[in-house]
């Protein structure tokens, strides 16, 4: 099919990604802001000089990654346009969940499996059996045992929660006030999560706080509306991030 769009499929191919940002942020912040259009099975970025400044996106279904593809197409990611595709061929995720999914012959690996050509991602192939899922990597779990995140993560417990709406707000006004955030979040990643939508000016860490930040919009209709939309999205499987209005 050339350099045409390849048929949909759950899995989609993202390149002209900034090369400098290392695997496990670059996972990370795609992640973020990929996880708004449905579930994630895994993402797979390589190390390789070859198959940096590309990954592979595995959403459980269709719709959402024609979703993500139709939406972030061109969006500025680490301040490059992101380039999507879906990708050649289903991933080995998405075949175990339809019953497609056929084990490598390990017997006759070696010399045949040397003369395989390079597909799209060059290595990015090899490395999905070694990546594990992006849940799983979001809660700091080590790679062996590849276990789906059903069986890995525990059930949330209903300690005390973070301080929800007590430092906040409910008169509107644009500036948001973000709680519950991972300690993984950086300012870049919640820039690309809110620039988004209209009337974005900044967001403003709080220094010696990961678990909370402020985000300034043009007017207060603006952020209303940002608000709506991103209010309780998981920024991580385990950390629902909760919006309210700064206090005026």
């Amino acid at each position: 099919m050339g350099r045409g769009m390849y048929p949909p499929q759950p899995t989609i191919y993202v390149n002209n990604l900034c090369d400098k940002v290392k695997k496990e942020e670059l996972k990370k912040s795609l992640y973020a802001i990929f996880s708004q259009f449905g579930e994630i099975l895994e993402i797979v970025a390589a190390k390789n000089l070859k198959a940096r400044g590309q990954a592979f996106v595995v959403f459980k279904d269709v719709n959402s990654a024609s979703n993500a593809l139709r939406s972030m197409q061109g969006f500025p990611f680490y301040e490059k346009p992101m380039r999507i595709n879906y990708a050649k061929k289903k991933s080995d995720a998405v075949a175990k969940l339809d019953g497609s999914y056929v084990a490598k012959d390990h017997a006759k690996k070696g010399a045949k499996d040397k003369r395989k050509a390079p597909e799209q991602g060059g290595d990015a192939k090899r490395v999905a059996e070694q990546v594990p899922p992006m849940m799983g990597m979001m809660m700091g779990m080590p790679p062996p045992g590849m276990a789906p995140p059903a069986a890995v993560v525990p059930p949330p417990r209903p300690g005390p929660p973070a301080p929800p709406q007590r430092d906040g707000s409910e008169v509107p006004h644009k500036i948001l006030f973000l709680q519950n955030l991972p300690q993984e979040t950086t300012k870049m990643m919640l820039n690309m999560l809110f620039e988004q939508f209209p009337g974005f000016k900044e967001t403003r860490p709080v220094p010696g706080r990961h678990d909370i930040a402020f985000v300034e919009f043009t007017t207060d209709n603006l952020a209303s509306q940002a608000k709506q939309a991103l209010n309780h999205f998981k920024i991580t499987p385990t950390n629902d991030m909760q919006i309210s209005f700064a206090n005026k």
